[in-house]
């Protein structure tokens, strides 16, 4: 959503608008129970929508961006990264192909960026790159009357419906996955985004609807990254556990490659991220950027990472993301510091300190350690 932009649904009663689209309608709490039980649908101003055309779009995206797409199905959602030379994420989208044109959903603040490189990217091949403003986007999870409601306007061009199932549930061929909890929350995050048409929305006048927090608190909990929460200008998709879905380990080169297959096989990523349990006892939540802290009675406690996204969640209480060092222990006590507050919070590993280096690399004993060479016995 852009400065000025008015969110389609801003005159509901009890509609409260922020930045990035309606925060809730009245009751988030509420609103969250119901989007979980698939019984609320999510008006996503803040993802927008760009098509891309042509015979030659699935094997051009796939020479240009981390995710294998030449011989994607229609109807089979997947996500990209678009990675700089060095490894670090630049743009990410989901991705849907309907036979005819490849749907890319990405957060607002990236498509004019995304569409601009993409654009600028396509040389001699067969492809047409369009921002559409005519389309929204709607969020909702599965198995419930939403689901029904919104597959009935969903846009589809070429017969097929564009509805997009994130594919963040599990992990995808060709990905990897640091995390080692027994149960990813990952698995029960039936995410749906639908495309509609922005015509369309005047018929959801009876349908109930769930504001950006309540997706953000559902996101949050399932530990699934997003561009415009999560990255930064030194993200690589390692610190994120974003190898499950947006990186395919065995596909031709592209851009920034190399760095993905050294982390992964040689190294360690530097940062990693975490859910941050916080204490509930005050009403503080803590904006994203807000630094994290190694727990110190004094003022000069170590800074160790930052707050990414933060929310209430119906379940679970205030929790956040955040991207911390790689040095900081599992059991560290820390705390956040906003507003005059202090937050304690408990981490709950997403990616381990020791991710990464999964090759298989002999190790060789260094020359000083080596036994001396005995003199022929005559």
């Amino acid at each position: 959503m852009t400065a000025g932009d008015v969110p389609f649904f801003a005159d509901r009663p009890g509609a409260v608008a922020s930045d990035d689209g309606i925060a809730h309608f009245g009751d988030p709490v509420r609103e969250q129970r119901r989007l979980a039980a698939g019984e609320a649908v999510v008006p996503r101003d803040d993802r927008a929508v760009i098509e891309v055309e042509g015979p030659d779009r699935l094997t051009w995206l796939d020479s240009i961006t981390s995710q294998a797409l030449r011989t994607l199905a229609p109807g089979t959602p997947t996500e990209l990264l678009v990675l700089d030379p060095n490894g670090r994420v630049e743009h990410a989208a989901g991705v849907l192909d309907d036979g005819s044109s490849t749907w890319l959903i990405a957060d607002a603040g990236d498509v004019a960026g995304l569409a601009k490189w993409l654009t600028m990217m396509r040389f001699r091949s067969r492809v047409e790159v369009r921002v559409r403003d005519d389309l929204a986007v709607l969020g909702y999870t599965e198995l419930g009357t939403a689901e029904k409601t919104v597959a009935l306007i969903a846009h589809r061009p070429h017969d097929m419906p564009l509805v997009w199932g994130d594919p963040w549930r599990e992990v995808a061929i060709g990905g990897w996955q640091y995390a080692a909890a027994p149960a990813h929350p990952g698995a029960d995050y039936t995410w749906i985004e639908a495309i509609v048409e922005r015509d369309a929305l005047a018929t959801l006048e009876d349908v109930e609807l769930a504001g950006l927090l309540a997706a953000e608190a559902l996101r949050i909990a399932a530990w699934r990254p997003r561009w415009g929460r999560e990255v930064d200008e030194r993200a690589i998709p390692h610190e994120y556990d974003w190898l499950r879905t947006a990186v395919h380990l065995d596909k031709g080169c592209y851009r920034g490659q190399e760095t993905v297959a050294k982390v992964h096989n040689l190294g360690h990523p530097p940062r990693r991220l975490t859910l941050l349990h916080l204490d509930g006892s005050d009403s503080v939540l803590p904006e994203p950027g807000t630094p994290v802290l190694l727990a110190s009675s004094g003022d000069d406690a170590s800074e160790v990472g930052h707050i990414t996204s933060s929310a209430r969640h119906h379940e679970l209480g205030p929790i956040a993301l955040a991207v911390l060092a790689r040095r900081v222990p599992a059991d560290a006590t820390l705390e956040i510091r906003t507003d005059g507050s202090r937050i304690a919070a408990a981490q709950e590993i997403i990616v381990p300190a020791d991710a990464g280096a999964t090759a298989d690399v002999p190790r060789l004993t260094r020359l000083s350690r080596r036994p001396l060479a005995q003199p022929p016995t005559t």
